[in-house]
C-alpha cells in the first residue's frame, strides 16, 4: 500500500512511464496528479505511486521554470 501523499507534494506516476505530477486530491480510489507547470490532471492508481526523489523534484522545478518563462 502507497504511504499518504500529502496535498501538493511531487509524486510519480509509475503506470505512465514516471511521469511527475503533484498530488492535487483523491476521488473514487484514485490519486489525482497534476503535471508541473500546469496542465490537465489525471488520476494514478495509488499502488502505482510514489513520491518523487530528490532528482526528479529539482527536475520538476525546472520544467516549471521553463513553463513560467514561456509565459512572461
Amino acid at each position: 500500500m502507497t504511504p499518504e501523499l500529502p496535498l501538493n507534494s511531487l509524486a510519480v506516476d509509475r503506470a505512465r512511464g514516471d511521469k511527475i505530477g503533484y498530488v492535487m486530491g483523491r476521488v473514487g480510489g484514485y490519486i489525482q496528479l497534476r503535471p508541473p507547470g500546469g496542465g490537465v490532471e489525471w488520476d494514478a492508481d495509488p499502488e502505482q505511486v510514489r513520491p518523487a526523489s530528490e532528482t526528479e523534484l529539482l527536475r520538476a522545478r525546472v520544467t516549471e521554470l521553463n513553463h513560467a518563462g514561456r509565459i512572461g
